[in-house]
């Protein structure tokens, strides 16, 4: 089982929440943190999480959850609902890349996530998400590729997968009627210059056999 499924089984699931998104990732810049504020606990892996309620209204939070080395637990560390959220800043428009920044009411991290697939995947996802639920003042998306804003293009790519496997599977019943049709044709073709030889052999064979008398 992956990472993620883990943590939405662990983290989400028990509190009737379903999630949405996941994206692993670390910090760009080092916070400055005491060292009794992070408990001694060591290295530690980072996902941001984006899920909602299963009961509606729905509800929908982007949470932090850690898993700290030596453990197979997965924690929540910070939790912010959709509303608070301000900005999500994609770093460059023009070109896929890991880092993005993620702006709410009282916070401000910048993060580099694994992949920059992992990246756009995520707020590609975030976004839809924000366009769905959020209240009037959704959050403002800035410097991200057009594609990742151009509603659910997840689907829309699996949409189009699916129809380019119809178009294709109609194309080779097409083609293999085509060739049936074809043989048909020669079958019938040869049939008919069968009947036309087995009429023409039955017209000859009382001359050929009144010549042999003859003879």
């Amino acid at each position: 089982m992956s990472a993620k499924s883990v943590i939405n089984k662990e983290v989400f699931i028990p509190h009737d929440e379903k999630m949405l998104a996941a994206v692993q990732v670390k910090r760009r810049t080092k916070k400055k943190i005491p060292f009794l504020a992070t408990g001694g606990q060591g290295d530690y892996m980072t996902f941001i999480c984006v899920s909602v309620t299963n009961k509606k209204p729905s509800h929908v939070s982007i949470t932090k959850v850690k898993q700290f080395q030596g453990s197979s637990a997965f924690v929540k560390r910070s939790q912010w609902t959709i509303d608070q959220l301000r900005q999500v800043n994609g770093i460059d428009p023009n070109k896929d890349c890991p880092e993005f920044d993620l702006m709410f009411d009282n916070a401000f991290d910048q993060w580099v996530a694994g992949s920059s697939g992992e990246k756009c995947t995520f707020i590609q996802i975030l976004h839809h998400t924000c366009q769905r639920y959020s209240s009037a003042r959704k959050p403002e998306f800035v410097n991200c590729q057009s594609k990742l804003l151009g509603g659910n293009s997840i689907l829309h790519s699996a949409a189009d997968s699916v129809t380019s496997a119809v178009q294709k599977a109609s194309q080779a019943l097409n083609e293999r009627g085509e060739r049936l049709g074809r043989a048909e044709e020669r079958t019938a073709d040869m049939m008919n210059s069968a009947e036309q030889f087995a009429v023409t052999a039955h017209k000859v064979s009382p001359f050929v056999t009144k010549m042999h008398y003859n003879t």
